[in-house]
């Protein structure tokens, strides 16, 4: 009887999860212009458009602002399927490529989409105060570079410390190795400077979390200069970040396992809100 008992309770449960996501629906728009700049050039007009995936029957949700990887010379915005129906929204991100354009021109387009959903989230049912940037690889560095070095951001009358959450996967902490490439230096030689987000290391940051692929299969050290911002951070008196390697994982393997993090720290974020 206890069994039954037990599996009956387990199967309503099911069912009362599967009735609230069918209780919610999802809209997508997109091609949105993130700048209002009417003089932009057409490269501009192209590459500066975002999309917005968001539940059409909530209110005061999170949102996830994604910036896709490619090395800053290629990529294009998608919506994670991961992160499709759990309530949240997503906003991806195309932004402006190397060589057509070069350093920090990728950097303020990043911004400008932050500031974007910072300035319209609300008109969907969001709230501004629960903006999550995350990204993978190249994404991940501009996720770093626009929490980080507050200039960006400053630009449009927002602090980045109002950003709930940063959760960079598998991004350089150390200057991108297109920015190094754009000099003339070669992807060996590490550089530490205003394209850095080991330049900007300091204890008010908004939360952020580095995530890695397995350090033996991940592109040349990135597991290392991670773990080096985590604990210069931490050096520094931040009081919430965290480092996390995910075993067996490659550079391109760690973003879906990475995405499962990321959807545990936005519940974790939403249940110390609501407390």
């Amino acid at each position: 009887m206890k069994t039954y008992f037990l599996l009956f309770i387990f199967a309503l449960l099911i069912y009362s999860q599967s009735s609230v996501a069918q209780d919610t629906d999802y809209n997508t728009e997109e091609n949105i212009s993130y700048i209002a700049d009417e003089n932009v050039s057409e490269y501009a007009s192209e590459r500066c458009k975002l999309d917005i995936y968001y539940p059409e029957n909530k209110t005061d949700f999170t949102t996830v602002v994604w910036f896709h990887g490619g090395g800053i010379t290629g990529g294009n915005k998608f919506i994670p399927e991961k992160l499709k129906n759990q309530g949240i929204a997503v906003v991806a991100v195309n932004y402006r490529l190397s060589p057509k354009v070069k350093c920090p021109v990728y950097i303020e387009d990043a911004a400008a989409a932050v500031a974007w959903t910072f300035k319209n989230i609300e008109k969907y049912g969001g709230s501004k105060d629960k903006i999550v940037v995350s990204g993978h690889s190249a994404g991940g560095y501009l996720t770093s570079m626009v929490g980080l070095d507050k200039h960006y951001l400053a630009k449009y009358d927002l602090d980045a410390d109002d950003i709930a959450m940063l959760i960079p996967f598998s991004g350089h902490t150390v200057t991108h190795f297109t920015v190094r490439d754009e000099r003339g230096i070669p992807g060996t030689q590490a550089i530490v400077d205003e394209y850095a987000p080991l330049y900007f290391v300091r204890p008010d940051a908004p939360p952020i979390i580095f995530i890695t692929g397995d350090r033996e299969q991940e592109m040349l050290g990135r597991y290392e200069e991670n773990a080096y911002m985590w604990r210069m951070m931490k050096v520094a008196g931040h009081k919430n970040c965290k480092l996390m390697e995910l075993d067996g994982f490659n550079h391109g393997e760690m973003a879906s396992p990475a995405l499962e993090v990321l959807l545990k720290e936005i519940r974790v974020l939403n249940k110390n809100d609501q407390q």
